[in-house]
C-alpha cells in the first residue's frame, strides 16, 4: 500500500466516524446531514478558540509586571504577544471535547481549565526552544531572541536565555493558578488537578529523555518512540482529554477510552510533526526546515534510516546530522537517505496505523455524537496537517 492510499484510508476513517456520529452511513448518504454536523462541529471549535483567547487576554490583563519598572513592562509585552500570538489551541480543544464527552456543559470553567492548560504550552514551549537553540517560532523570534534584542551586545545571548527561562518559569506558575481558579467542584478539580501534575511530570521526563537522545552513541527506534509517547502522545492528547473528563466528573471507564484513544493519535500528532520538520513547508510551518537537523534530533526517521543505511549512507548522517554548519545541499542528502532507506515510509505506516487504532476506539466510545464528531474531526486534522 503507497503512503497515498495510506492517507486516503485515513481520511475515509475520519469521514466514517463523522458519519456515524450523526447516525450512520444512510443518513449522511447525501452529505446533506454530515455537512451540518461538520459545520456545527467547526464553528463550535472555533468559538473555543476565541473564548480560550479571550479568557488568557483577561487573564495577562489581570497579571501585569508587578514592578514599576520599563523593561520589566517590555519583557511582560512579549510574553503577552507569545502567549497570544498564534496557536492551533490544541489542548485546550482537547479538553473541552473531553468535558463534553463525559456529559459537561459549556460554560466558564471549562473555558478557563483550557486556557490553563494553553499557558502550561506556552511556558514549556519556551523553555523547549532555549534547548533546542531555535530562532523562529510561528514565524516569529523565540522568547530568548526577542529578549536578547533587548540589550544588544556580548552578554545579549546569556541574558536572553536567562530571562526567558524565569518568563517560562512564570508562564506556568500562571497555568497552575488559572487551573486551580476556574471554578470547577472542588472534587472534580482534585481529581483533574492530580491528572495535570502528572502531564508535567510526564513531558519533562519527555523532555528530559529527547536530549538525553543527542548524547548517546546510536539510539534506537524504540528509544525514540519512549519520546515520543511521553514527550507529546500524553503530554498534547491523552491528558488533556482526560483533565476535561475528569472535570466533567468522568469515571474511570471513560479516562480509559481516552487514554487508549488519546495516546495512539498523539504519536501520530508527534511522527506527522517529524516529518514536516524535515520535509515541511517553513512557510506554513513557521520554523526553518533546517532546525531539526542542525539540533541533531533523534526520531524515528533517523534511527530507522541509521539502522537500514550503508556504510556510506550511516557515514553521512552522522557527520551531518546534528551538525550546527549543515547546509541545505548537506540537508538534501540527508533526506534522500531517509528516504532510500524506508525511514518516510515505515514513519508513515507508523502514522496511517495509530490513526486507525484511535479510530476504533473512538467508533465504540460511549460519548455524544457532537464529542465524537468533534474528536473525530480534530484527529483528521493532526493527522494531515501541513503546518
Amino acid at each position: 500500500m503507497t503512503v497515498e492510499s495510506d492517507q486516503a484510508s485515513i481520511g475515509q476513517a475520519a469521514e466514517t466516524a463523522l458519519a456515524e456520529a450523526v447516525g450512520g452511513a444512510e443518513e449522511t448518504a447525501s452529505g446533506t446531514a454530515g455537512e451540518t454536523v461538520s459545520g456545527a462541529v467547526s464553528e463550535t471549535a472555533r468559538r473555543m478558540r476565541t473564548l480560550v483567547d479571550e479568557r488568557l487576554a483577561r487573564f495577562l490583563d489581570e497579571h501585569a509586571a508587578p514592578v514599576a519598572d520599563p523593561e520589566v513592562t517590555t519583557a511582560y509585552r512579549l510574553l503577552r504577544g507569545f502567549i497570544l500570538g498564534g496557536g492551533k489551541r490544541v489542548r485546550p480543544l482537547l479538553c473541552y471535547w473531553g468535558w463534553r464527552g463525559a456529559g459537561g456543559a459549556d460554560c466558564d470553567q471549562i473555558v478557563s481549565a483550557g486556557a490553563a492548560l494553553e499557558l502550561c504550552h506556552a511556558g514549556l514551549l519556551i523553555h523547549d526552544d532555549i534547548m533546542d537553540s531555535s530562532d523562529l517560532r510561528r514565524g516569529h523570534p523565540t522568547m530568548h531572541r526577542s529578549l536578547a534584542g533587548l540589550h544588544p551586545g556580548l552578554a545579549a545571548r546569556s541574558f536572553g536565555q536567562a530571562a526567558a527561562i524565569l518568563l517560562g518559569t512564570l508562564t506556568l506558575a500562571w497555568s497552575d493558578e488559572l487551573l486551580s481558579g476556574s471554578g470547577v467542584e472542588p472534587s472534580r478539580l482534585k481529581r483533574a488537578r492530580a491528572l495535570f501534575d502528572r502531564l508535567r511530570t510526564e513531558v519533562i521526563a519527555g523532555q528530559y529523555l529527547d536530549i538525553l537522545a543527542q548524547v548517546r552513541d546510536l539510539p534506537t527506534v524504540e528509544q525514540a518512540l519512549t519520546v515520543v509517547r511521553y514527550k507529546t502522545a500524553k503530554y498534547t492528547v491523552e491528558r488533556p482529554l482526560q483533565i476535561g473528563g475528569a472535570l466533567a466528573g468522568a469515571d474511570p471507564s471513560l479516562l480509559d477510552v481516552y487514554s487508549r484513544f488519546g495516546v495512539p493519535l498523539g504519536e501520530a500528532f508527534q511522527l506527522r510533526d517529524d516529518v514536516l520538520g524535515m520535509f515541511g513547508d517553513p512557510a506554513q510551518t513557521g520554523k526553518p526546515v533546517l532546525d531539526d537537523l542542525r539540533e541533531g534530533k533523534h526520531t524515528i526517521l533517523i534511527a530507522h534510516a541509521l539502522q537500514h543505511a550503508s556504510p556510506a549512507e550511516a557515514a553521512h548522517l552522522r557527520r551531518w546530522h546534528g551538525n550546527p554548519e549543515l547546509t541545505e545541499e548537506q540537508a538534501a542528502g540527508v533526506r534522500q537517505i531517509v528516504i532510500g532507506t524506508g525511514a518516510l515510509a515505515h514513519v508513515e505506516l507508523m502514522i496511517d496505523g495509530r490513526a486507525r487504532e484511535a479510530y476504533d476506539v473512538l467508533h465504540s466510545a460511549s460519548i455524544g455524537p457532537e464529542a465524537r464528531a468533534g474528536l473525530a474531526m480534530l484527529a483528521d486534522g493532526l493527522i494531515h496537517r501541513t503546518r
